[in-house]
């Protein structure tokens, strides 16, 4: 039972290093070619894997520029991050209240009480 969980553990390390290594963004990936780093995972079942997670997420790995593999973009990720939703948002939120005051019905407070 346990050699079965250590080999399922395995072949998901494979298939998940091997699934990154293939949509990585990079031509050289963690400084060697795709090809090499694919047959490396495929042919080293554990140490092929595990040395492509460490190494592809190193700083500098792959690049001269020393992006990080995975790293965040330079925009805005979510809408609360973007100044232009934010304001757009607080326009809308503006309209929404004059609209309202303008459609709720008045109270007549100059009317005298007594009458």
């Amino acid at each position: 039972m346990f050699r079965g969980l250590l080999v399922l553990a395995a072949v998901g390390l494979l298939v998940y290093a091997l699934t990154d290594c293939v949509t990585a963004q990079e031509k050289r990936p963690a400084g060697a070619p795709k090809a090499l780093w694919i047959l490396a995972i495929v042919l080293l079942p554990v140490l092929g894997p595990v040395l492509w997670l460490v190494l592809s997420r190193s700083p500098g790995a792959g690049t001269s520029t020393g992006a990080v593999h995975g790293s965040r973009p330079s925009g805005p990720v979510a809408p609360d991050d973007d100044p232009d939703f934010l304001r757009r948002l607080d326009q809308e939120r503006r309209r929404r209240e004059r609209h309202d005051r303008r459609s709720a019905p008045r109270d007549d407070t100059n009317q005298d009480p007594s009458a």
